[in-house]
Formats: C-alpha cells, structure tokens, sequence
C-alpha cells in the first residue's frame, strides 16, 4: 500500500462527539476529507442545517445528527441505544465533548464536579465502552478520546476539568491494554492553548493571555484546524501500531 493511502477513510464511519464547533467541528472535517461518513453529536446540533452537516455533506460524504446531554446518564443511554438501532457499523469513535466550569477549590461546588466529570469522564467512558465491544467483536477500530494539557499539568481553578482529563490519559492507557491485541487501538490527542470557546476567558486576559504566548515556542494560539491532520492519522491505518499514546499537539508548551 502506498503510504498516502493508508490515510484514506473511504467506506468507513465515524462517531465525534461535540462537533458543532471549535476542534470538534475541525476534527469532522477532516475525516470528511478523508473519506469518512460523520455520524455527529452534540448537545446543541440541529438536526437539519448545521456547519457541521454543511461542512461534511460539501465534501460528498454522509452526515447524521443526534442530540445528547452528555451531564445526564440517562440521556447518554437513550442516545447509545438509538446509535446502535441506526448504525451497525463505527469503526471510528472520537470522543471529543467536554465542558470546564472554572473556580477556585477551596469554592469549587459538589454541583460544577459532578457536571464536569459526567461529561468529561463518565459519558465518554459509556461511549467507548459500548461502540468498543462491537470493535473488539468485530476484530477492528479506532478509539480517540482528546485529553489535554492538564492531563500533565494540574492548571489554576479547574480542578473537575484537570482531574478528568487526567483520568481520560489513564483511561486510553487502560483500555488499549485490553484491547489492542483484539485489533483496537485505543489513543488520545492532548490539545494545547487552542482558540475556542473554552480559552476565551484566557485570550481576553491581557496578562495571562501574554504569559501563555510568552511559553509557546510555535509562538501563537492553536487553530482548531491544527487537529485534522492527527485525528486523521489515528483513526486510519497509519497508525496502526500506535495505541495507548496521548498525542500533545500544543505548539512546544509541554517541552519548554
């Protein structure tokens, strides 16, 4: 095979949670452009005309749209129960959404917790654990969870969302080790300061804002673009032999 093909998507499916906007919505286009149809969800994605759809359907490929409430269990369920009627097949699950409710511990509510580690952790481990036991049935798939920089790092006011997505590392780690050896891979790409709705409080900090530019060697924000090309890379063959690695795209800020 030659190597450019290996990063062809073509007659395959993929899952990506949270794609109305931002990485997400970038991370859908991407596979679209591989060849991938898009099954995408979120909890705000309309069911007819969407940035999303648009984006997919303009470059051929198939587009489905679902609702979830990834805060409530029972919406999860309800929304895994209506994939599973609606489509056999996901050979790519990218589990993307995610929220970051900001304030100090010692003010940090029971209420901003639970929230964020039901959608961070707990929805993103039903996911994978229910369309990954069709994969490993099946003998092949790809699982992508997107973690971050404080999966390494334990950050200021967030500690819900820094205490998910360090528990999203260990769990890639976890299930790659189970699974792998059933034709599974199981990775996670680690966003740095990226430009979305999330960092908007910080890109609006003149000071905070300067001292994160000050630390990046790539010397400006991430672009939710940057992610086309490293999802694309571990959803398709390419990858193959990599799998229980969370992959930091963000621009040298860990190696300074």
């Amino acid at each position: 095979m030659n190597v450019l093909d290996s990063f062809r998507l073509e007659g395959k499916t993929a899952l990506v949670t949270g794609c109305s906007r931002g990485i997400g919505l970038a991370m859908a286009e991407g596979l679209a452009e591989a060849g991938a149809n898009i099954v995408g969800v979120s909890a705000s994605l309309p069911e007819a005309a969407s940035p999303a759809r648009e984006a997919v359907e303009g470059r051929g490929r198939k587009f489905w749209s679902y609702r979830c409430d990834f805060s409530d269990r029972d919406s999860v369920k309800a929304f895994i129960e209506k994939l599973q009627d609606n489509h056999t097949c996901i050979d790519i699950l990218v589990n993307n959404a995610g929220t970051i409710l900001r304030a100090p511990a010692s003010e940090h509510g029971d209420e901003l917790w639970d929230e964020v580690i039901e959608v961070n952790l707990n929805a993103q481990f039903l996911l994978a654990r229910e369309i990954g036991k069709t994969m490993v049935e099946r003998g092949s798939g790809k699982i992508i969870f997107i973690a971050s920089l404080l999966s390494f790092q334990g950050g200021i006011t967030v500690p819900g969302y820094a205490a998910s997505k360090g528990a999203i590392k260990q769990l890639t780690m976890a299930l790659s080790n189970e699974w792998a050896g059933k034709g599974v891979c199981v990775n996670a790409i680690a966003p740095g300061y990226i430009a979305t709705d999330n960092t908007e409080a910080l890109r609006n900090d003149p000071v905070r804002s300067r001292q994160i530019l000050e630390r990046i060697p790539a010397d400006r924000w991430g672009a939710s673009e940057d992610f086309k090309g490293p999802v694309v890379f571990l959803a398709s063959e390419a990858s193959n032999y990599v799998t229980g690695v969370t992959l930091v795209a963000d621009g040298g800020w860990l190696g300074r």
